[in-house]
């Protein structure tokens, strides 16, 4: 297996929450080096689902992202998102203010953020009311 395989395993994958899949997407303290990596497999891996079907929990905290990396989430963040239902973000508050507000506006996606990742999940799954 891959160093590139092993990244992916660990920190994107499924996990079953109240009966529903949520795509985890964990980029917690990632190097901006990993961070290019990961974003090239994500939008790979979402593109491979219906659309409108993906639940996403993005977990950001302490990653280091740079302009480089703000780009590219902004690129991937378009591109998903015709097969992402919903997103959740957590850790926002480790990131610049201002690449979280670029992220929305750019990709036009209301990317709530949560404190934490189980608050994240039930949000996700609550459906429409939530």
């Amino acid at each position: 297996m891959t160093s590139s395989e092993n990244l992916l395993d660990e920190r994107l994958r499924f996990i079953k929450h109240k009966d529903h899949a949520i795509f985890v997407i964990d980029l917690s303290h990632c190097t901006a080096k990993e961070l290019l990596l990961l974003l090239d497999l994500i939008r790979a891996d979402i593109a491979r689902h219906a659309p409108g079907s993906v639940l996403t929990l993005v977990d950001v905290t302490g990653a280091q992202i740079d302009k480089q990396v703000a780009t590219r989430v902004k690129e991937v963040l378009v591109l998903d998102r015709p097969y992402v239902k919903r997103s959740a973000w957590v850790g926002t508050e480790s990131l610049p203010h201002v690449f979280y507000e670029h992220f929305k506006s750019f990709s036009q996606r209301d990317l709530p953020s949560f404190k934490t990742r189980e608050e994240a999940m039930d949000w996700l799954v609550g459906g429409e009311e939530a």
